[in-house]
């Protein structure tokens, strides 16, 4: 071994000799990374103690279960549950059956046909209904007649029937101004797929002096319209119309009947001497009628007939339209008695737009689509004038056919007076309609008092946006009705 290495073993003895005398805990100025502060005293040592689990419980075990599911306090805690549990249940049972026996029980619907469930339609003269000038021309239009809710058209007549010609007459042929077999065919299916019926007018001699042309010619007449009452069953037709229905009617079976008679006592007699399934007179159309004439023609044919065999009409196809007989300002107003009273209603082409007469009972019908914006001035005017009564006529036509007050309800008079008249319809727990009505030329205040009524009733249709907006409620201790103005009001059934 050499001098120098003998050296360089000397240097690393002292170099751990010294490590040695170090501080256990040197601080980080000696390098010592041990302690991070390097304020402990030489010889202190920081030892972790590992914190204590906390045991977790975890439920019983199985034996231990069986072992306390025996023991007597959990054997009388189940059997309370148990006890508790049926008593809550019996209870229950015994609540629903009360609730249902104390209930009232739902009214039986009445027996009603097709024609009570919505108005019916007239189209007296094909030729003018359309701008096809046919029987093609109408049934190119259901789906406008669909949309007013209507449940049956009335049409024609349309056999071929010259003037006066007893002769000349063939009910089982259509007269080619108005089309063909085939035509008719097509409009009867297409107004079925709508659940639309259709009603064909066999009146003879609809363009002659009289309906029957003669006193002479009427059993004659009668014994060939039973063999095409046949025939035209026999195409799909739904009924038959006839006017003057008091020379056949007991002999041919109908389904509307047509009569001049205009009283209530001559109606009545009719409708029990004919047996036709609705009569239309000339009940409500005189001008000099009161509210009081009225109110006193619904009762009076009311108290003697069912409200199903009843139809009211104010037009028709010989005494012309709605908006002639009572002038254009009334015809809602009057759109609003017809739908609203029990019965039938009745329309003549037209009447849901205002259509009025001109040189003749048979108008040319104006459609009017609801995009075009050509028009100005007055004829847009006119037009939104007749588009607002035809939506105002199919807004009460859908409350008539969906609500049973309206459609078969009760009818009460609430009130009346030379210029007013106001009635309940009401059907069991259904929604309760009170319609309201001022033929005068001042304004009425209409007291309404009876046990039915609340105190409050909401606007429902009304033919005064102003006065009585809809969805406004109203007082019916004081209800004030303009000149000319109707409402219908509706409130909730309340048990």
């Amino acid at each position: 071994m050499s001098k120098d290495t003998e050296v360089d073993m000397k240097d690393v003895e002292l170099n751990d000799m010294d490590q040695e005398k170090q501080p256990m805990t040197g601080g980080a100025g000696n390098g010592d990374a041990g302690s991070p502060n390097g304020t402990e005293k030489n010889g202190s040592v920081k030892v972790k103690i590992p914190e204590e689990t906390e045991t977790k419980f975890t439920g019983l075990s199985k034996d231990e279960l069986l072992r306390v599911a025996g023991t007597p306090g959990w054997v009388r805690t189940r059997w309370a549950l148990l006890i508790l549990f049926w008593l809550g249940w019996l209870g229950m049972l015994a609540g629903a059956v009360a609730i249902i026996v104390q209930a009232p029980r739902c009214k039986d619907l009445p027996a009603m046909n097709w024609w009570n469930y919505g108005p019916l339609y007239q189209i007296g003269d094909v030729q003018a209904f359309s701008e096809s000038q046919n029987l093609k021309g109408v049934e190119n239009k259901i789906d406008r007649l669909s949309q007013l809710k209507v449940k049956g058209l009335v049409i024609g007549p349309i056999h071929v029937a010259p003037l006066d010609n007893l002769v000349s007459l063939n009910f089982e042929a259509i007269s080619s101004d108005a089309g063909n077999l085939e035509q008719f065919k097509g409009l009867i299916t297409a107004a079925h797929k709508k659940s639309i019926n259709v009603i064909l007018d066999l009146t003879p001699n609809y363009l002659g002096s009289g309906p029957w042309f003669s006193n002479v010619s009427v059993t004659n007449v009668a014994e060939r319209l039973k063999s095409a009452l046949v025939f035209w069953l026999n195409q799909g037709v739904d009924g038959i119309q006839l006017s003057g229905v008091e020379r056949v009617a007991s002999v041919v079976p109908l389904l509307i009947g047509v009569t001049e008679k205009t009283s209530a006592v001559e109606v009545s007699e009719l409708l029990n001497s004919t047996g036709v399934d609705l009569l239309l007179s000339g009940a409500l159309r005189s001008k000099s009628m009161t509210a009081t004439d009225r109110a006193q023609t619904v009762q009076q044919l009311l108290s003697s007939h069912n409200q199903t065999q009843l139809a009211w009409n104010i037009g028709d196809r010989k005494k012309g339209h709605l908006a002639t007989l009572v002038g254009p300002d009334m015809v809602n107003f009057n759109q609003m008695l017809l739908l609203t009273l029990p019965g039938t209603p009745v329309f003549n082409y037209g009447d849901e737009i205002a259509l009025a007469d001109a040189d003749t009972k048979s108008p040319k019908m104006l459609w009017d689509p609801a995009d075009d914006e050509d028009t100005n001035g007055t004829a847009k005017e006119e037009k939104e004038q007749r588009l607002s009564c035809r939506s105002f006529f199919k807004t009460l036509s859908e409350l008539r056919g969906k609500e049973r007050s309206l459609q078969h309800g009760d009818y009460i008079p609430l009130f009346n007076s030379t210029s007013a008249l106001a009635y309940l319809r009401q059907w069991d727990q259904s929604g309760r309609y009170i319609a309201a009505f001022n033929w005068g030329s001042d304004v009425v205040t209409i007291q309404l008092a009876h046990p039915n009524l609340p105190g409050k009733a909401v606007v429902q249709v009304s033919t005064d946006k102003v006065n009585l907006a809809p969805d406004s409620t109203v007082e019916l201790s004081a209800l004030e009705l303009g000149p000319g103005q109707a409402v219908l009001l509706q409130f909730p059934y309340i048990s």
